[in-house]
């Protein structure tokens, strides 16, 4: 951010503040936020400025929104603190939620109040509302292993584990590190599957930061049986051991950013037992809330960069081919460095889309021909270069993916552009880059919300099936009819129960799968694998390839047994292959599990939410009768003696 910049937000936050000790809002309000335009990410104080004003005018909406932003900002715990009370205050007796509500129970080995003070602070950015449920200090085994605690009466959705290092059971030094490192990770994991008994929730463990202080010195790195290198390999143990069920809060890595000495602060060990400290704080809420909002399918989906002085230096246009800084000297090994941090975004998952003021050919040129780029056309799943707003093309983005704009994530140089989308689409998530292009890849680092509980197949190759969908939707608009586009496609399914190689992308989905939802359960590991060993429970999953492409396990479908009925508990597909029939192949695979059982009706749930509409009439469409309602939904019945098994000729089975 330029010096100038600075200046004029410094100046515009100063006649703020004057303007609000002498009671006028209004003009308080407009210096704020001609201070933020100039600023990215905009100073907590400055957020809770904004967040207080709005408050005292009564614009309830735009106070919460500031004071969310105070987790985007730096980790100022005051700050967190005062904007998480202000929160509170504005919707206190509030009856709607202003996120996805989840109860969270968090039990712990030292002081956790202040953590949970701020907590709902971050997981609100993250599109949580937290309902937080606290237990005593230093009680987590007895209320983990007590199925009658009142952590399970509080019903949570997740459960918490925060503790330190100081609860691992291991000696300074022994000459057995194996068998010390074995019993630690069984009592946690031990820990872990109590707590699955006893409720379906998710359970987070925050693994163990290493002291600062090491007796051994740097003899501890060649000392495997000293405690430090015993905690480092119980770590790697318990991320081994947690798999599919478990999530870790890296509470190592943690410290490693924030620094060993600033982790935790021995003055406020000794004095109220908090093995985290204030400074550390913001950091562990802000990743906490990202690691159970990644679970939840919270996470953004697609990374939308620009392209000049932000995937290269200079100005293809103006520069050409051989005049853009890539590679070569500092300047250009920082931008191969951010190319290279941006592919590994997308080999895990995340959707890469260009939205850059060019003229396309121009803007095509360097990833045709450039021998120092490490992006290439095809690592695109949308590609816009033209002269239209940013914000209108964004919005073309989301619509040629068929995602919403609030899965969308822009990374801009330009803070003009940056401001530019903020005002028009705030759905959308905006990374300021910072000036200096060897801070483009921390800059990234630091966004949070493309976080993932899992690393699946599917994941690794979501772009090309975007491109694929694209390209789809364009064969679509070529098509005579709606079947003539389906039996161009060429589709095949494959469905097969649940295994433990399908497991992870199961889980994934019934965590995050939100449109094409029938009942929105969000079951856990636990849950799930009660299911596979339920002989009265049909579950499988659907595999769909077509000659477009492989889309992976993109359907899961789960139903129990009520006497005569077969009843529908978990219906859900990838938005991805939404308006293909792939529905009615899941439909008449389980017209024929029925039947195989003797069954002859069906039984569908529909539990309506936010997200949801779209399936809303979905039941009435594949022939069933409405029979009732049930836990606030709708429940219909297909008869399957009277109008026969359900069938689709447009989607082969192997």
């Amino acid at each position: 951010m330029s010096a100038s910049f600075n200046e004029a937000a410094g100046v515009a936050s100063a006649r703020g503040d004057g303007l609000r000790e002498q009671g006028d809002m209004s003009g308080a309000i407009d210096a704020y936020l001609s201070a933020a335009e100039h600023l990215s990410p905009v100073p907590a104080r400055l957020c809770l400025n904004l967040a207080r004003a709005f408050a005292k005018v009564g614009d309830q909406e735009r106070a919460i929104r500031w004071a969310t932003s105070v987790a985007d900002a730096e980790d100022d715990y005051p700050c967190w603190v005062a904007a998480a009370a202000l929160v509170r205050d504005v919707r206190r007796g509030e009856a709607n939620e202003r996120g996805r509500r989840v109860r969270v129970a968090v039990v712990g080995s030292f002081t956790t109040t202040q953590l949970t003070a701020i907590l709902p602070l971050a997981a609100l950015r993250q599109g949580l509302d937290l309902v937080v449920w606290e237990g005593d200090y230093g009680q987590y085994r007895q209320t983990l292993l007590d199925p009658a605690s009142p952590l399970y009466a509080s019903q949570p959705d997740v459960i918490i584990i925060a503790v330190h290092e100081g609860e691992l059971a291991l000696p300074p030094f022994t000459d057995k590190p194996d068998d010390a490192v074995a019993a630690e990770i069984a009592r946690w994991t031990a820990l872990w599957d109590s707590a699955r008994r006893h409720c379906p929730a998710q359970v987070v463990q925050f693994n163990f930061a290493t002291p600062a202080e090491a007796p051994l010195g740097h003899l501890t790195s060649r000392m495997p049986g000293c405690r430090e290198a015993m905690i480092q390999a119980v770590n790697r143990g318990l991320g081994v051991a947690a798999g599919n069920s478990t999530d870790v809060v890296d509470c190592e890595r943690l410290s490693s950013l924030i620094g060993k000495e600033r982790w935790l602060d021995p003055k406020y060990w000794h004095l109220s037992k908090q093995a985290i400290s204030l400074h550390a704080l913001p950091l562990v809420a802000r990743h906490l809330s990202a690691v159970i909002a990644a679970r939840l399918g919270l996470s953004r989906k697609c990374l939308v960069l620009d392209l000049d002085n932000t995937l290269w230096g200079g100005v293809i246009g103006e520069d050409g081919l051989s005049g853009i800084r890539l590679g070569g000297d500092t300047a250009g090994e920082s931008f191969v460095a951010f190319q290279e941090y941006v592919r590994r975004l997308k080999d895990k998952g995340v959707i890469l889309a260009v939205c850059s003021k060019n003229n396309e050919q121009d803007a095509r040129e360097p990833f045709e021909r450039h021998p120092e780029m490490r992006l290439r056309l095809d690592d695109f799943a949308a590609f816009v270069a033209n002269w239209d707003s940013k914000p209108d093309n964004l919005v073309r983005i989301a619509r040629d993916l068929d995602i919403g704009l609030d899965a969308l994530v822009f990374a801009d140089d330009n803070p003009v552009e940056c401001a530019a989308v903020r005002r028009a689409l705030p759905q959308v998530d905006t990374i300021a880059l910072p000036s200096d292009p060897s801070d483009y890849v921390r800059a990234l680092s630091r966004y949070l919300m493309f976080e993932t509980p899992t690393l699946t197949e599917e994941d690794a190759s979501r772009g090309e099936m975007y491109r694929a969908r694209a390209a789809a939707q364009q064969l679509g608009s070529a098509a005579g009819s709606l079947e003539d586009f389906w039996e161009s496609l060429g589709m095949t399914a494959t469905i097969a129960p649940f295994d433990p190689m399908s497991l992870p992308r199961v889980l994934q989905l019934i965590g995050k799968t939100n449109q094409f939802n029938l009942t929105t359960r969000r079951h856990g590991a636990a849950q799930v694998e009660t299911f596979m060993q339920d002989s009265g429970a049909v579950h499988f999953s659907v595999r769909l390839r077509d000659r477009l492409a492989d889309h992976g396990l993109v359907g899961v479908m789960i139903a129990v047994q009520d006497g005569p009925v077969l009843e529908i508990d978990t219906w859900l597909m990838s938005c991805r292959v939404i308006g293909r029939t792939l529905e009615r192949t899941m439909l008449a695979h389980l017209c024929d599990q029925a039947l195989e059982r003797g069954i002859t009706r069906l039984r569908g749930l529909y539990f309506p939410t936010k997200k949801n509409a779209l399936v809303k009439d979905l039941y009435a469409q594949m022939g069933f009768e409405p029979a009732g309602a049930h836990e606030g939904g709708g429940v219909w019945e297909y008869d399957l003696a009277g109008r026969g098994p359900i069938q689709n000729s447009f989607v082969r089975q192997d």
